[in-house]
This record gives structure tokens, sequence and C-alpha cells, in this order.
């Protein structure tokens, strides 16, 4: 088995009506969040960043000019018990690297690790997001609407 680096970014999407993405996972159904992945070897985490953006959601940022902004914030985590034997034994904590970035909220998503994904407010983001690190994401970096 080829387990996960514990290190991975989280990269939160936001309009230009500063709603943001959420994606509902698909092995959680109440678990909702922005797009994340884990960091694979050699890799930068900004090269994560676009990565997982353009695995999560089908968005070529780089192709389409959208620039991710680096928060310069990186959070550590405990990792959910359902989610430890994906890391090397003994593991219990990730190293998580914050992006934002704002796109236009007409980009069509497409989906292949997730069930669902909605736009929505900033202040029902911070309510559904299953994640503290990601509430705090967004809290912080998703301007609020004038």
């Amino acid at each position: 088995m080829v387990y996960k680096k514990p290190e991975s970014v989280l990269v939160v999407l936001y309009d230009q009506h500063h709603n943001v993405l959420l994606l509902q996972r698909d092995d959680d159904p109440n678990f909702w969040q922005s797009v994340t992945g884990a960091m694979e070897e050699g890799e930068q985490p900004i090269d994560t960043a676009y990565r997982e953006v353009l695995e999560e959601t089908g968005i070529n940022l780089k192709q389409l000019g959208f620039s991710i902004i680096d928060c310069n914030t990186t959070n550590q985590y405990e990792i959910r018990q359902r989610w430890r034997h994906r890391y090397p034994p003994g593991t219990r904590f990730n190293t998580e690297h914050v992006f934002a970035v704002q796109i236009d909220s007409d980009l069509p998503i497409e989906l292949t690790e997730h069930l669902a994904y909605h736009w929505v407010t900033k202040t029902e983001a911070i309510e559904r997001l299953w994640s503290s690190t990601n509430r705090e994401a967004v809290t912080m970096f998703v301007p609020s609407q004038a």
C-alpha cells in the first residue's frame, strides 16, 4: 500500500459575489469542504493546489489565467480516526497549507471525487463546513460582501 504524505493543501474557491464553493465528500455525505488534497513526493504546496483544483473540479486555473493566492497560513490538525489507515503507521497529525482563489461561478464544475457542490454565502459556508481549519480559512480569506 502506498501511504499518503501527512501534508496537504486547502484551497478555498470563492466567486465574484463572495460566495464559496463547497464540495460534499463521497465517503461522508455530512462532510462539506473546500478543495483539499495530499501533497505528492517532490511537489511544492502551490503545485499541489493547482493540481487538486483541476482534479476535484475540472477547472484548469493556469490555463484560464487564474492565480492561486498563498495565504501564508499553515495548520496542523489531528487526522480523523477513520482515515488514519491511509497514512504511515503511527501518523496522527497532518500539516495543511492554505490557499485561496477568486473564480467565476459560471465556470462548469466537473466532480470526480465528490457527490455534489454548492455555491453558498460566506456565512452559510462557515456554518456548513465540517473542518475548523476550513471554517477559519473562509472567515479570514474570503472577502465579505460590501
